[in-house]
This record gives C-alpha cells, sequence and structure tokens, in this order.
C-alpha cells in the first residue's frame, strides 16, 4: 500500500492540472486514470480533437471559398476523410504523450485503473488501495441522455461517435444548439453534410448575450446550417443505415420528422461521479447531481475535495484547471483563488465567439446601469482582407464608474481577442483604460480598442 499527500482522481484539465500543481508545492502526489491516455474528456474525445476538425474543415472552406479571390487558382482540394481523422488521431497523441511526460518530469504517479474512495483517506484503484492524507475528485462529465434518444456511437451518436464516424453523412441531425452541436454541425457542413439543428429554446446557445445569438445564428445560416428552435425532441428511430427524428413543435404542438444519416446527441453534459462510493462516504449532493463543496473545494467529508465538472458552475476546462491549482494550493496550507466572474467561454465555429463577464440581459434582470461600445469588424482593416468582417466586439461598461463588466466578441480569433478583456476586469480596468491603450496596426485587437472608444467619445473607424 502506497501512501500520498494527495491522490488526484481524474487525470483530465482540473486532474493533471491539479496533481502537476501539488507536486510543484512539494506534496508526493497520484493521479488516478482508468483510460489508456491522459487529458480526459478533453484532449481524448473533446477540446482538442473537435479543433483539429474544425481547423481543417475551415482550410477546405478558404479554398473553396476565398482562394480564388486572392489570385490562388486551382482545383479545390478533395477530402480524404481516413487521413483527416489520422491527423486528428496525431494531434491528440501529441497531446497526451505530452501529459504523460510533464507526469514524469514532475514525480507525479499514474495510478492506472478505475478509482473508488472506501472510507476518508483511501482510494482504491484495481485490487490495491493507497491511503492519502487529501483525496481531490475530478471525475470530469459524460454526455446527458435524453429520453427516447438511444445512443448506439454508430448511427446515433454522442460528441464521441462525431469525431470517428466511419464516412461524412449526407444528412445530419443535431439535436441541441449549444456549443458542442454547433462546433461538430459546422465541421460536417463544411465537409458536405446538410446539417439541420433542432433546439427546445427560442434561441440558440442558452445563456448567451441576446445580440450575438441572433447575429450567430444569421451567419451559421448562410454557412448553410438550417435551425428549428422552440422543438422537443420525441425519439430517434435507427436501422443500420440511417435514423428518423421525431420532434414536436411547442408553439402547436404539431408532430414532424426528418430522416438522417447521422444523428449528433448535443443536449449538454452530466457530472460522471458512478462508481465513487459518494453515498456510503456521506458527500453532499446538488439536486442536479453535482458534488457540494465549500470555498475552498472541500466537500462534506473532511479531506475529500472536488473540481471541474463534478461541482457546480460552467463545464470548461479552463475552469477546471484553474479549480485544480486553487485546490492544490488549498492542500499545501496556501490560498486559492478563482475569480468566477471572470471566466471566458468560447465557441470555435468560424467565426469564432467569446464571451466574459455579464451580459445586456443580465445586466437588465439585475437593474444596473451600464452603457454599450460597440465595434464591428467590418471597420477593421485586417479583419477586411482576411475574409473574416462579420462580426462584432461588445464591451459593456458600468454607466457610472465606466468599470468593464462583461465583453462578448463574434469575428476572427474571438477566442484569443477576449483575453484582453479578461485581464483587464481582472485588474478592475475601465473601458477608458482599454481605449486608452496602444493597440499594434493591422491588427484584428484594435476592434477590441474601438469598442473601448465607443464606451466613451466613439470610436474612430464606425
Amino acid at each position: 500500500m502506497a501512501s500520498y499527500d494527495v491522490i488526484i482522481i481524474g487525470g483530465g484539465p482540473g486532474g493533471y492540472v491539479c496533481a502537476i500543481r501539488c507536486a510543484q508545492l512539494g506534496l508526493k502526489t497520484a493521479c488516478v486514470e482508468g483510460r489508456e491516455t491522459l487529458g480526459g474528456t478533453c484532449l481524448n474525445v473533446g477540446c482538442i480533437p473537435s479543433k483539429a476538425l474544425l481547423h481543417a474543415s475551415h482550410q477546405l472552406h478558404e479554398a473553396e471559398h476565398n482562394f480564388a479571390k486572392m489570385g490562388l487558382k486551382g482545383k479545390s482540394p478533395s477530402v480524404d476523410w481516413k487521413q483527416m481523422l489520422a491527423y486528428k488521431d496525431e494531434v491528440i497523441e501529441g497531446n497526451t504523450k505530452g501529459i504523460e511526460f510533464l507526469f514524469k518530469k514532475n514525480k507525479v504517479d499514474w495510478l492506472k485503473g478505475w478509482g473508488s474512495i472506501p472510507e476518508a483517506g483511501k482510494v482504491k484503484v484495481g485490487d490495491e488501495t493507497h491511503e492519502a492524507k487529501n483525496i481531490i475528485i475530478a471525475t470530469g462529465s459524460e454526455p446527458a441522455s435524453l429520453k427516447g434518444v438511444e445512443v448506439d456511437e454508430k448511427i446515433v451518436v454522442t460528441s464521441t461517435g462525431a469525431l470517428e464516424l466511419g464516412k461524412i453523412p449526407k444528412k445530419m441531425v443535431v439535436i441541441g444548439a449549444g456549443v458542442i452541436g454547433l462546433e461538430l454541425g459546422s465541421v460536417y457542413s463544411r465537409l458536405g453534410a446538410e446539417v439541420t439543428v433542432i433546439e427546445y429554446l427560442d434561441t440558440i446557445t442558452p445563456g448567451m448575450d441576446g445580440e450575438v445569438q441572433k447575429s450567430f445564428q444569421r451567419i451559421l445560416k448562410k454557412q448553410g446550417l438550417e435551425f428549428i428552435l422552440g422543438a422537443a425532441v420525441q425519439k430517434t428511430e435507427a436501422t443500420k443505415t440511417k435514423a428518423k427524428v421525431t420532434y414536436e413543435l411547442k408553439k402547436d404542438d404539431s408532430e414532424h420528422t426528418l430522416d438522417a444519416d447521422t444523428v449528433l446527441l448535443a443536449t449538454g453534459r452530466r457530472p460522471y461521479t458512478d462508481g465513487l462510493g459518494l453515498d456510503a462516504l456521506g458527500v453532499e449532493m446538488t439536486e442536479q447531481g453535482q458534488i457540494k463543496v465549500g470555498k475552498d473545494w472541500q466537500t462534506s467529508v473532511k479531506g475529500i475535495y472536488a473540481i471541474g465538472d463534478a461541482v457546480p458552475g460552467p463545464m470548461l476546462a479552463h475552469k477546471a484547471e484553474d479549480e485544480g491549482m486553487a485546490a492544490a494550493e488549498q492542500v499545501a496550507g496556501k490560498h486559492g483563488h478563482v475569480n468566477y466572474g471572470v471566466i471566458p467561454g468560447v465557441i470555435y465555429t468560424h467565426p469564432e465567439v467569446a464571451n466574459v463577464g455579464e451580459t445586456e440581459e443580465s445586466l437588465k434582470d439585475a437593474g444596473r446601469a451600464y452603457k454599450v461600445g460597440k465595434f464591428m469588424f467590418m471597420g477593421n482593416g485586417r479583419a477586411k482582407a482576411n475574409f473574416a468582417a462579420d462580426g462584432f466586439v461588445k464591451i459593456l461598461a458600468d454607466k457610472e464608474t465606466d468599470r468593464i463588466l462583461g465583453a462578448h466578441i463574434i469575428g476572427p480569433s474571438a477566442g484569443d481577442l477576449i483575453h484582453e478583456v479578461c485581464v483587464a476586469m481582472e485588474f478592475g480596468a475601465s473601458a477608458e483604460d482599454l481605449a486608452l491603450t496602444c493597440h499594434a496596426h493591422p491588427t484584428y485587437s484594435e476592434a477590441v480598442r474601438e469598442a473601448a472608444l465607443a464606451c466613451g467619445d466613439g470610436a474612430i473607424h464606425a
């Protein structure tokens, strides 16, 4: 039986980052992971492989639509699907092997297998039980199920199956207009599939700024995605090669069907805590099946902590990483901190969509006085040159103090641009602070400065 200062259960972004930070802080650390590779959902069947396919399919889109305009003449490339999947797998392998190397470098022990907690201070992996002064649960999440929809990962798939389809479908139905559904829907749309997205709510990307929702849907529609909103999926019926989706429109209760080669179930994710033995330990849970934690990420059982998708909050890899580092600091007797008001969200379609902080809707609901600074990418020289002028930057600032309260970007490199606003918000900056900061020309980032200027006397290029 090995004894550790801390054992982390789960080797995803929250777990492996937490393990490395614990080791850096001088703690004897082990990480339990049952997959053949480290990195969890994100690196193996989530963020990383989906970005590889988004990148590849975007290159195809550029070749088909924009190369000729730039004087790059010739036949558009044909799609070798097997090679595209091989490229995706190569990207995954490079990343997961990198984490293995980091574990060795930081002297983190990888306990291979699935973990459970028979009692406080002990973690069982396979037939072996290890002792730990502290246990951190970082078991992540799994795709949520939907009544009437039976997943076989061949015809009716989750994001996992959608990343390794045998062939590109002619018709794809996506259930759910959230991040996963729209990203993977975009991939297959660019590769030639007819994609229809069915969403229960009346808007896409629930919780996002309303103006961004409308603009984003219009752009995706222009790219070929079809949307059926305010519709409740009743069931899917799959044969060996096809599926039928039955849905009901909420406005008039009318029933409709759609045929598809592939159905992607993308209705969100749920915490994965099965088999840990939390009930027997008396660990308190929320009604949504998440683990309840205090400000120090400790559960109701002393010495057992939890982070990431297993606890309340946005199910984002970078939120899990932040919590992983903060929990490591707590266990090491230091002060861990996560600013939940400055956690960005990104959708990696083209254009990208990114947000941080408050939306106009949340500010109105709270009765707060605010002002809006907005700048269209149409006025940005670099964006126009790169056929990327769709979208805008929108900054929300306090009407009295000018402090930045939130930002919403739809446009080129939105996922990177949002971070200068994150840093500004972390330091309590005003929109004027951002407006007075020199930005290199010509860059996409000038659009952020212009939006900040628009919070004051006005943008220059609008």
